[in-house]
């Protein structure tokens, strides 16, 4: 029971913090200027790079708002598994054009976004 209840506090505070990274990230790509956000991202189309901010910040709810609420509590992991596909991509478009290096931290953030999805997935179908 112990295991449960340390896991259920390690998944939420993965769950807020990364909440909280994608309401930031997405937030800041919805509504920066269009060419504060091509200088940002060169090469990319303003429009997808708004809709990627929509889907990170719709992710972010989805990680906190049904456990909140104590509804439809399959979205957590849907949302989390969204995410981590986002984070795929962030991943290889960051490898191409800027490295290696740069690119650790969405593979840290898509890490532990997969750990929320299978986490809650785990404790969903229990």
């Amino acid at each position: 029971m112990t295991d449960l209840i340390r896991n259920n506090r390690v998944l939420w505070t993965i769950q807020v913090l990364l909440a909280a990274l994608f309401l930031f990230a997405g937030g800041y790509k919805l509504f920066a200027p269009a060419d504060e956000l091509a200088a940002a991202a060169p090469g990319m189309p303003i429009p997808f790079l708004r809709f990627i901010a929509t889907m990170e910040c719709l992710g972010a709810l989805g990680l906190i708002l049904p456990g909140l609420f104590g509804i439809m509590q399959f979205l957590t992991p849907l949302a989390a598994g969204g995410l981590v596909i986002i984070m795929i991509g962030a991943v290889v478009v960051t490898v191409s054009t800027m490295g290696a290096a740069p690119a650790l931290l969405p593979l840290v953030v898509g890490i532990l976004a997969t750990v929320v999805a299978l986490g809650r997935r785990r404790r969903a179908m229990a």
